[in-house]
């Protein structure tokens, strides 16, 4: 059994989500949402952020995570922040002793409805049906879900592939 920790980072809203996998069957465990005041101190937000994930990871000891690209915005300033965030993200599933991986939207997208091109209401239905128990996630935990069934599907794929002898 793998416990992956599925991450959606925002710089206000940062979606999490637990997903087990033994063999192919996958199992809901948990998510939520790091909300970060909108105003304030960037660093003291980055701190906020950085904390909870730490706390999330000591409660449900993953062993891998798995974060989700961020599209660049026309804005820099918000494209900048969302870096800032991002870069939170990934250090504090660093210092939790994970192994990252990271997937653009569209595979995830892709890996969790069949197409890159799915909305979020899409995705979130998906989540649903996949994980019975999940209940209905906010946007960004449904999205983080997504993520870590992504990454489930491509390490199952990866798994598989190694065992072919060559």
């Amino acid at each position: 059994m793998i416990r992956v920790l599925g991450l959606d980072p925002g710089l206000r809203r940062t979606g999490w989500g637990i997903v087990e996998a033994d063999g192919n069957s996958l199992r809901y465990r948990a998510c939520g949402t790091v909300e970060v005041a909108a105003e304030g101190d960037l660093a003291l937000r980055l701190q906020r952020l950085y904390d909870a994930l730490a706390a999330t990871i000591r409660e449900f000891r993953p062993r891998e995570a798995a974060v989700e690209e961020t599209v660049v915005n026309r804005n820099a300033g918000s494209s900048l922040k969302l870096g800032h965030a991002r870069g939170v993200v990934l250090l504090a599933a660093a210092h939790g002793g994970l192994a990252v991986h990271e997937y653009g939207a569209k595979t995830v997208k892709r890996a969790v409805t069949g197409t890159g091109s799915a909305d979020k209401r899409q995705v979130a239905s998906m989540v649903r049906m996949l994980l019975p128990g999940c209940g209905n996630p906010g946007t960004d935990a449904a999205d983080a879900l997504a993520v870590a069934i992504c990454h489930l599907h491509h390490r199952a794929g990866r798994a598989l592939l190694a065992a072919v002898p060559p």
